[in-house]
């Protein structure tokens, strides 16, 4: 994990205050882009368990620390020290990471989520899975795990699979991040608040319900870009492979498909090719839980796969953004391959939800 100089001025990674009738959560690695420990998901939990039934918190939000974003994803150069040591770090991270997710999405009062500046990654899973959520104009959101050799996890399939048309596959795929209309459309986000009136807004909830509140602070975000290319994304999409999406979006003739073309034949094929798998089976749950412990497979059989450590390796270690991915082409990735994301992981290591307020 990242040292403790990744902190804001308190050394705490997570801080937590109840201001008049809102119980709030600051992740405090502002230096770090305020990314999730193991720590901080257990203690954001306990937290959440606690204000839950607590009858002086009627509603909570969620903010991070510094003017750069709310979070930017789980420590990944964790993850890659623990793929290569071949520990279960990782899976004990996870595991905590989606059964706070699911609880998130079951929250018995208002979560509030202020998604300003950068949220990717486990930055959604602890926001977009709110009953209300906030974008700026300064809002990036995006699932960027193809670029690092992975699959969206955190719900993100069951986020992106719910999306208008095939939106979510789009954003899946390419790990494109959205601003704040975009958001909204993807259904990723509710509302629009200008970023200079988030101190107001945080103000305002500590003495009045958010359904009373966000009315008066909610305004039409400047416009998106993915409304005006719905049309080529669902066509291009709509194809049963990755390799037939890029030939589609190859001959649409548009600079845009073109330009998502490369950015997809960037990423770690195989990859892409268990994320539209994954996708392609989102529907499928009956719940979100049941999609979080379909991911925790996908996420925990990711490990031995050498995409993750290279992507990581290439992004984040040496930042040669260089990733030599294994195979290299969509074509060389076998149907075993992208099968073995899915493989059960054996009895007492599947993801399970053991309190049933979260179910």
């Amino acid at each position: 994990m990242k040292s403790s100089d990744d902190t804001g001025s308190t050394g705490a990674t997570v801080l937590f205050d109840v201001q008049g009738r809102t119980g709030v959560v600051t992740l405090n690695r502002p230096r770090a882009l305020n990314a999730l420990t193991h720590p901080m998901v257990l203690r954001i939990d306990e937290a959440l368990t606690a204000w839950e039934d607590d009858p002086a918190v009627h509603q909570v939000l969620i903010r991070g620390a510094g003017e750069r974003g709310l979070c930017a994803g789980g420590d990944i150069r964790a993850i890659h020290d623990d793929a290569k040591a071949g520990t279960a770090a990782s899976a004990d991270f996870w595991r905590d990471e989606y059964r706070l997710n699911a609880h998130i999405a079951r929250y018995a009062k208002p979560y509030v989520a202020l998604m300003d500046g950068i949220v990717m990654g486990g930055g959604v899973g602890v926001s977009a899975h709110g009953s209300v959520r906030v974008v700026t104009e300064r809002s990036r959101v995006a699932m960027p795990e193809t670029g690092i050799g992975f699959v969206p996890d955190v719900g993100g399939t069951w986020l992106l699979g719910r999306a208008p048309g095939l939106l979510g596959t789009h954003l899946a795929l390419t790990g494109a991040a959205v601003g704040a209309a975009d958001a909204i459309l993807c259904g990723l986000a509710d509302h629009f608040v200008p970023a200079a009136r988030l101190p107001e807004l945080t103000a305002e909830l500590a003495g009045a319900p958010a359904a009373e509140v966000l009315p008066r602070y909610s305004a039409v975000p400047p416009p998106g870009e993915l409304a005006g290319r719905r049309a080529w994304i669902d066509r291009c999409y709509a194809a049963d492979t990755v390799e037939e999406i890029v030939e589609r979006l190859f001959a649409e003739g548009d600079p845009a498909a073109k330009e998502t073309a490369e950015t997809v034949l960037a990423k770690s094929p195989t990859a892409l090719k268990a994320t539209l798998a994954a996708l392609r089976r989102a529907p499928e749950p009956a719940s979100l839980e049941q999609a979080l412990v379909r991911e925790f497979r996908v996420s925990c059989n990711a490990l031995a796969s050498p995409d993750l450590v290279e992507g990581i390796r290439a992004q984040v270690v040496d930042k040669d953004r260089d990733p030599r991915w294994s195979p290299a082409r969509l074509e060389e990735v076998a149907d075993a391959a992208v099968e073995r994301f899915f493989a059960p992981l054996g009895a007492g290591r599947e993801l399970t939800f053991p309190d049933p307020r979260s179910c």
